[in-house]
């Protein structure tokens, strides 16, 4: 049956059914607003939990049982373990044991670790994932072998699509590096410590079944505790959760390309001679190699003029948590910890504070802190002449990366991404990006190795930076070079049949993500 389609404000085509419920096409930035109430799971009664608080079952396939899993129904994980996670892979060996089928895997962010899950895709233990998709899994989405449609989220859509029902958890699986037995837990302590269990936060409060994973099991309470064991059915101990070295994932590492250092200087002057750079500002950087080094030139920048930040939103890494130590940073706010340097500093230091996408980034609150940064700092696949942006899909049109919080950290005072003109010869500005993940509207600088775009619609950064002596060209400008360099890259083939969709920070369908031809 032919999947029905609507154009939406972003101009691109979208289904109007995902996976049987019904979507919203994209409005506009700002233009949707929810109605109704949060949802909720069914109350529950301590009539039917151990007095002494004990819920400990003795292996995963017995947990799956005591909650009684069936088929069709969805089961969450979280990703702050990252590439090391064990636990991801090892729930659905479990529930194959049980003879679970057509399962939806609601993942805050899959890695090359879970192409184990290929395996149940084929075998129909799983039906579909409604996740970010990272490498292999992405690859199977894009060739249309999976059943149902791709979903894929920024993390405070994630957030948002458990809270307002969009999404409804039967079992959440919270892999723990520490807990108690009644299921209290935390990510600062243990052998597979990760730093915090803030993806999970939603699952644990809005799933009708929690399962708590844990290789380090405590005497009660587990303090500090940042799941809550209230919300916890039953606890499992296992050998190991996974490998904690590998939260690295391979990219918390400063760029040597020299181009790339370049980007990231030219990033960090245009932060000073714009004035965001200033007594008490806030910026987020991640944990790619060119925002590590932008965050290097940043600390010279403040060391030089003297500029202390209030606040850094992390992913934090070691040279976060330098700058946190030298005084640089008052507070670090942190959503994930890239690097174990980051999980001792907020396991030691009071001010580095461990959130979650409700604080952050989820849009239906009562504000988050996305809007307060000052500068965000981030990458992309593809950037458009009307600076829409890409990052879940190359020019192949391939699904090869997830979301993550980039979506939602566009939402600060000045969004900039930085980007190599090209890749493998490939140009990075394109006519119009393969998949719209973030509008252009709300991308204001975008930063390559052969000059600095503004957003037209900026007009005011584009006045603080005149006469600055920065390399500042017009984005057509910067194209132009690059098809004169590599040429202009053909269309990727891509069939009508969607594999998957991106959903915008409101919930609303921004774009389609279409079956490689």
């Amino acid at each position: 049956m032919a999947v029905k389609l609507e154009r939406n404000a972003a101009g691109r085509k979208v289904p109007l059914d995902i996976n049987g419920r019904e979507s919203v096409p994209f409005k506009g930035v700002g233009k949707h607003r929810p109605e109704g109430s949060k949802a909720a799971p069914r109350v529950a009664s301590c009539i039917d939990y151990p007095a002494d608080g004990d819920k400990r079952v003795a292996s995963l396939k017995e947990a799956l049982l005591r909650v009684g899993l069936a088929d069709g129904m969805v089961v969450s994980t979280h990703h702050h373990l990252r590439n090391g996670d064990a636990v991801g892979n090892l729930i659905f060996d479990a529930a194959a044991e049980v003879g679970a089928k057509d399962l939806m895997w609601f993942p805050s962010a899959s890695f090359p670790v879970h192409a184990n899950q290929i395996g149940h895709l084929d075998n129909g233990v799983i039906h579909h994932i409604e996740g970010s998709m990272n490498g292999p899994l992405g690859a199977y989405c894009s060739a249309g072998k999976m059943r149902g449609l791709g979903v894929l989220r920024s993390h405070g859509g994630r957030w948002q699509a458990i809270q307002d029902g969009e999404v409804h958890i039967d079992v959440a699986v919270i892999a723990a590096p520490t807990a108690d037995f009644f299921g209290n837990a935390n990510a600062v302590q243990g052998p597979a410590a990760c730093g915090l269990l803030g993806f999970a936060l939603a699952d644990s409060i809005y799933a009708e079944k929690v399962i708590v994973v844990t290789d380090n099991l405590v005497p009660f309470p587990c303090l500090p505790w940042q799941i809550q064991g209230n919300n916890v059915d039953c606890v499992v101990e296992v050998e190991s959760i996974g490998d904690p070295s590998k939260i690295v994932s391979g990219t918390t590492r400063i760029t040597q390309s020299p181009d790339r250092r370049r980007i990231a200087e030219l990033a960090a002057h245009f932060c000073a001679e714009a004035g965001i750079m200033r007594d008490g500002f806030s910026f987020q950087a991640g944990a790619g190699g060119t925002t590590l080094a932008f965050a290097m030139y940043l600390a010279e920048l403040m060391r030089a003029e003297n500029v202390t930040a209030r606040f850094a939103r992390g992913g934090s890494t070691q040279h976060m948590v330098e700058m946190l130590d030298e005084g640089l940073i008052e507070v670090i706010l942190d959503g994930q910890t890239f690097d174990l340097d980051g999980v001792k500093s907020m396991r030691e230091d009071p001010r580095h504070q461990d959130t979650s996408p409700f604080t952050s980034y989820n849009f239906h609150g009562k504000g988050n802190f996305a809007s307060m940064v000052d500068v965000a700092v981030l990458g992309a696949t593809e950037v458009d002449l009307e600076f829409n942006g890409n990052v879940v899909t190359h020019s192949d049109g391939r699904l090869l990366h997830g979301i993550g919080g980039w979506q939602n950290c566009l939402a600060a005072r000045c969004a900039m991404l930085l980007v190599p003109s090209f890749r493998d010869r490939i140009p990075v500005i394109v006519d119009d990006v393969t998949t719209v993940c973030g509008p252009g509207e709300m991308i204001d600088v975008v930063v390559t190795e052969r000059g600095i775009a503004i957003n037209p619609r900026r007009q005011d950064l584009l006045d603080a930076v005149a006469g600055s002596g920065l390399p500042i060209r017009p984005i057509e400008d910067l194209k132009a070079e690059l098809d004169r360099i590599c040429g202009v890259p053909a269309r990727p083939t891509l069939s009508d049949d969607p594999v998957a969709v991106v959903k915008w920070v409101d919930g609303t369908v921004i774009d389609t993500v279409w079956r490689v031809g």
